[in-house]
């Protein structure tokens, strides 16, 4: 049996590694749309944005282990088509690819706004060549406008405001991440962002760019207002990349839609920011865009691929991080739950909320509280998903 995995990022070299280290030992290809050997996505929007990190240390895995997992690396080339009936990518360059097994593991390409193709000044944040990018151009003195007032939005902010540049954060909602959070962790999320030097203008989604002899000028939003920008990083969410498969007999909505087994067709695979598959604890069809994910769901498609034939049921966790707030969150959240907090104290800068909807709860935040924040995941309603869990 052969297997070819779509995807050189992170859920692609985690199932070829544990493929491995299930004992497989036949004929893995992987294919990647960058030239760029795998590398961790989390950092691009702190750690190498802010200069910390050099580039090459995003890097997943040295030249060195990548040679041992006895796989090829086609890279810089990305798929352009498939045929489920034979699993066959045929990829940009013309290259034809087969295999018994095929992961897709494409992730998600960042939204963009009008106008936005070919404007100087103007970036999203998903590659870590669009991180280098945007590191480039935010010298001294120019105004930055970031939009989208979400997770990576958020990070991006923080993380721009730390290097000294001017920034504002646009987007719709009362707070950042206020849609997801609720009104007490984003509230206190909005009193860091300010406190540290964010400007905030939200409640009002931004419709468009303006520019001037090709570069953007600023950002106007729904309510007239117009933004003055030199940068503007359009971050307000990003889309499964799945348009290639158009055609291929897979079934696409908002990911590509599989089982309980990550099984979008006979001998086909979905894992990572993709993948939207059936989760058999929760009863829906549920779609994560996390690196925590990606790689537990790798394991689980390694496993089903060599006939373990388990529900993928995890736990659904993410984290961020932004200034000095290191937030944890495991379960769904919702902005309409019943919010208590269960161990320590806002006003300390240190807690664990629970998360209730109809008496259940349904997820816990850690507010710099990291393993208290996991011991609760464990105690409460949750601990029955983690019971299924394969990791």
């Amino acid at each position: 049996m052969t297997v070819l995995v779509v995807g050189a990022s992170a859920a692609g070299l985690a199932t070829v590694e544990a493929l491995r280290r299930k004992g497989y030992a036949e004929h893995v290809t992987v294919l990647g749309a960058e030239a760029h050997r795998p590398y961790d996505r989390p950092p691009l929007s702190k750690q190498v944005l802010a200069g910390d990190w050099p580039p090459e240390r995003a890097s997943l895995r040295t030249p060195e282990h990548l040679a041992t997992l006895d796989a090829e690396f086609v890279l810089g080339d990305p798929a352009a088509r498939l045929d489920a009936r034979t699993r066959t990518v045929r990829t940009r360059s013309g290259r034809t690819l087969s295999a018994d097994a095929v992961v897709l593991a494409t992730g998600l390409r960042p939204r963009t706004l009008p106008g936005q193709e070919g404007l100087e000044g103007v970036h999203v944040l998903r590659t870590l060549d669009d991180t280098l990018a945007l590191r480039a151009d935010l010298t001294p003195g120019k105004r930055v406008v970031v939009v989208g007032d979400g997770v990576l939005g958020a990070e991006i902010a923080a993380t721009v405001c730390g290097l000294g540049v001017p920034v504002t954060l646009a987007g719709p909602q009362p707070a950042p991440l206020a849609y997801q959070f609720g009104p007490l962790a984003a509230g206190l999320l909005a009193e860091l962002h300010t406190a540290r030097g964010v400007h905030l203008r939200l409640g009002a989604a931004v419709t468009g760019l303006s520019a001037s002899d090709g570069r953007v000028t600023g950002a106007g939003l729904a309510t007239g207002e117009v933004l003055p920008a030199d940068v503007v990083v359009v971050a307000f969410g990003a889309a499964p990349a799945t348009e290639w498969l158009a055609g291929s007999g897979i079934l696409c909505d908002n990911g590509i839609v599989c089982d309980s087994r990550c099984r979008a067709a006979d001998g086909i695979y979905a894992a990572g920011d993709v993948a939207r598959w059936h989760h058999e604890g929760l009863d829906v069809l549920l779609r994560l865009e996390n690196r925590t994910n990606a790689t537990e769901q790798a394991v689980a498609v390694a496993g089903n691929i060599l006939g373990d034939d388990r529900p993928y049921t995890p736990v659904p966790y993410f984290w961020t991080n932004q200034f000095d707030a290191r937030i944890h969150v495991y379960g769904r959240l919702s902005a309409v739950a019943e919010v208590s907090v269960v161990d320590g104290s806002v006003a300390g800068g240190r807690f664990v909320a629970e998360y209730r909807e109809d008496g259940r709860v349904t997820g816990v935040l850690g507010w710099n509280m990291p393993k208290q924040a996991r011991v609760h995941s464990t105690v409460t309603d949750l601990a029955r998903l983690r019971g299924l869990s394969m990791s």
